[in-house]
């Protein structure tokens, strides 16, 4: 067991957070800063994050902003140009979006990209910093109960933890939804191999500011700059052919290359640089109509894990955090009051998202007419119709975070 600090005696009562990752540090913050007392649990040694780069559209700097930490997270992104999207096959421009200051000036926000590891620290230092948050590691919680008073969580050593309420953060395999909800998980079939590269290992044709997926049959390739441009970001995905379990463990180059036949040179070239590269096996879930229950909700992948396709994962957590920190405040201390305001915002909204990731997913991955179709699709766009397509998603407002519509 590990602890920060402790808390100060002048807080309003105390909530468990089950899980450290992006989106239950920013629970904590968005509810340290009303003044309650937070005791967040970790099942890993060390509170930190595993990956490589995320995306970070103008909806997730407004949560960022709103959690008072957009500069620190701003001070380590790369901000891009550009959106591309490309023809793995031909190399053709299927559609591109500019996220330079005309993005800026509508959504209010940047386009970035950022290792994970790196918001998950912008974050983290504000939670260390905040005396109401204490912290527990190498705490996997096992069991949930509830009464009309509180919730009490067990871990694995079978020791009890005790708190007004309780917000499972605690990704595609929580412990909380289990409780709650007891579903399963939905193994796409998708794996994502992702990796970093550094940049003199990264072709020079392809060192562009810019986010670019390369799309293909069944397949797509992605890669874009991190750390001041030193590094590079790079992901492919593609079908298994394989019974898939949701997880994560070391990929082989040679599983790689397997899938990517038929791709241009251009793009082709980045699967022999990575020297080591981590496979995912992934897995989203249906929408649910509900995920709070009592003194009990869910938030980030734990209530809508979501395929990548659209960048949105982390960003939909941080949305979440600060929704729950409003709905918290709105509700005036009754838990189970809040965590309904909160579900009622951000179900419809998650579920959008979900959809839409799975939709974009089948359009990167076309084939035969499919893909000649899909590369029609944007002839003629302009980037206002593009900025008008990406309104609802983008343009999210942490002040309206509570509105059915928070993009207007």
């Amino acid at each position: 067991m590990s602890s920060t600090h402790n808390a100060t005696n002048n807080a309003t009562g105390k909530v468990l957070i089950i899980g450290g990752g992006i989106g239950g540090l920013a629970a904590a913050l968005a509810l340290a800063r009303q003044g309650i007392r937070i005791e967040l649990l970790e099942q890993a040694e060390q509170i930190g994050e595993i990956g490589a780069g995320i995306q970070l559209a103008a909806n997730a700097f407004a949560a960022l902003d709103a959690l008072g930490v957009g500069e620190a997270a701003r001070g380590r992104a790369v901000f891009t140009d550009y959106l591309s999207l490309r023809d793995a096959i031909d190399t053709s421009v299927i559609a591109q979006v500019d996220v330079g200051q005309a993005y800026r000036e509508r959504f209010g926000n940047p386009y970035a990209v950022i290792h994970r590891a790196d918001i998950h620290l912008s974050i983290l230092e504000a939670v260390q910093d905040h005396p109401l948050i204490t912290f527990r590691t190498s705490t996997r919680v096992e069991q949930l109960l509830q009464d009309d008073h509180g919730v009490t969580v067990i871990d694995q050593h079978g020791e009890h933890h005790r708190g007004d309420a309780v917000i499972g953060c605690d990704g595609v395999k929580s412990a909380i939804r289990q409780a709650l909800i007891g579903d399963e998980a939905r193994v796409t079939g998708h794996v994502v191999y992702r990796a970093v590269v550094d940049v003199a290992n990264m072709p020079q044709d392809l060192q562009v500011n810019a986010p670019v997926v390369w799309a293909g049959p069944h397949c797509h390739l992605v890669h874009y700059p991190l750390r001041g441009g030193q590094q590079y970001n790079l992901v492919v995905t593609f079908h298994s052919r394989e019974q898939e379990t949701w997880g994560v463990r070391d990929g082989s180059k040679e599983e790689v290359l397997s899938y990517f036949e038929g791709i241009h040179p251009l793009p082709h070239q980045m699967l022999d640089r990575p020297t080591s590269w981590k496979r995912w096996a992934t897995a989203d879930r249906d929408p649910v109509e509900r995920w709070s229950f009592g003194r009990a909700t869910i938030l980030g992948d734990a209530a809508h894990p979501m395929t990548q396709y659209v960048a949105q994962g982390a960003c939909q957590a941080l949305e979440d955090a600060v929704t729950l920190g409003a709905a918290v405040k709105a509700a005036d201390g009754d838990y189970a009051a809040a965590f309904r305001l909160y579900e009622q915002a951000r179900i419809p909204r998650t579920a959008r998202v979900l959809y839409a990731a799975r939709d974009m997913g089948r359009v990167y991955h076309a084939r035969g007419v499919d893909r000649l179709v899909r590369n029609s699709l944007w002839t003629g766009r302009t980037q206002a119709q593009f900025y008008d397509a990406l309104q609802w998603l983008h343009g999210w407002r942490a002040d309206k975070c509570l509105s059915p519509t928070p993009w207007l």
